[in-house]
């Protein structure tokens, strides 16, 4: 991501671009003088840069407001009509992939399953495929596309754009900015899945708002992305939030990592499978899977849960329970505001969470951290890609200020 040098005039105007065009966004419609009054800037800088932001088709006049004497204004929006953007997920089995406008509104979807083994090139092909299929379903275009994002699982550099390790395909060093912009011709951001996920419900879902704030997706894995004081935090290597790998028992099972007792051995989609599996009461399961061991999955329980079957309400408030240790420690190191809860597990909604909740009402320090607000993720399946969208958003309303 480029940083903008405050010091130059350059600098200065970029800045002053991001700040009216991230006026209209959250304000619009709105007009030239109300942005120059919320902005502080002069009516004539407002004036030139939304000139710009116009023939840039990122802005567009909607309608005509109310006069307060003189004539009346013509109101500013965001153009959704002309820019759009890629948002991509890399998941451990599939890659899915939408296009949105500049307000996150889906316009068309593709997905498609990765092959195994995979090769890093192999990889890059798939990604390249579901990209060129969803923009062509889009009919959009690609002179309209201004961005792409990617939402990687995983340890990523995001500042180059690179996957450092992909675990569940056991690759590294996937130059997944390089490749894409070298294909594309449109530029790419790269970020972990998780952190995507959580800019996306930090824009557009539960999130909004909130400084400091905490999401957890729990699929395959367990982790957590955190916004501190209204920023992505990355930690010091990028591997800020792998709450998954924080282990809650020193002589539990081995984790795909190599270490033990990690909490996604203990939570998570794979074992909440492994617990149905190995559980002498699980006939009804067997029966609605037609006696197929490997259609029972996550879905399936939280169906069975639904029509009251013991088995999978007692698996789906183990799991509330396991991931409550788990938010209680985020809780005491962080302190958030809010936690918000996505993933395939958390579909099961209140089955999931009201256990949860109340693990932590019962062992969080003290009262303001027993009445932290956890809440299900708006977004749902479409998170990540929506996060990964955002990620242009992002750079194009907010880009990093050198100060």
């Amino acid at each position: 991501m480029s940083r903008i040098q405050t010091g130059s005039f350059q600098g200065m105007k970029l800045l002053n671009k991001s700040t009216i065009l991230n006026t209209i966004r959250l304000h619009s419609p709105i007009s030239r003088a109300e942005i120059a009054k919320k902005t502080k800037l002069t009516p004539a800088t407002v004036t030139n840069i939304v000139t710009e932001l116009i023939n840039e088709n990122l802005v567009c006049e909607s309608k005509v407001g109310t006069s307060q004497g003189g004539r009346k204004p013509i109101l500013l929006t965001i153009n959704n009509r002309d820019s759009f953007i890629v948002g991509v997920d890399v998941g451990g089995h599939t890659v899915r992939a939408v296009v949105t406008n500049l307000s996150a509104t889906i316009q068309a979807r593709d997905e498609i399953t990765l092959p195994s083994p995979l090769t890093k090139d192999e990889l890059l092909k798939q990604i390249v495929l579901v990209i060129q299929a969803v923009m062509t379903k889009s009919k959009i275009n690609k002179d309209k596309i201004i961005g792409i994002g990617i939402g990687m699982h995983g340890v990523v550099d995001h500042l180059e754009g690179i996957a450092i390790f992909a675990p569940n395909f056991q690759l590294r060093q996937i130059p997944i900015k390089k490749h894409l912009e070298a294909q594309f011709q449109i530029p790419v951001y790269v970020e972990n899945d998780v952190r995507a996920f959580t800019l996306g419900e930090t824009w557009f879902g539960n999130g909004k708002g909130i400084d400091n704030l905490i999401c957890i997706n729990i699929g395959v894995g367990i982790g957590a992305g955190i916004i501190l004081n209204d920023q992505l935090f990355h930690g010091q290597n990028g591997i800020a939030g792998e709450i998954g790998h924080v282990i809650v028992d020193i002589n539990g099972r081995k984790c795909s990592c190599g270490s033990y007792g990690c909490l996604q051995t203990i939570a998570g989609g794979e074992v909440l499978r492994e617990r149905a599996l190995e559980s002498e009461q699980n006939q009804e399961l067997l029966k609605k899977a037609h006696n197929d061991p490997n259609a029972i999955n996550g879905a399936l329980i939280y169906q069975c849960a639904k029509e009251g079957d013991p088995l999978s309400l007692q698996l789906l408030a183990d799991t509330g329970r396991y991931i409550g240790v788990g938010v209680i420690n985020l809780i005491h190191l962080i302190n958030p505001t809010r936690i918000i809860i996505g993933g395939g597990v958390a579909k099961a909604g209140d089955y999931v969470l009201a256990p949860l909740r109340e693990v932590v009402k019962e062992r969080a320090l003290t009262a303001q951290a027993r009445e932290t607000e956890i809440l299900q993720s708006k977004l749902g399946d479409d998170g990540t890609m929506i996060g990964a969208a955002t990620l242009v958003l992002k750079h194009l309303f907010n880009p990093h200020i050198t100060l």
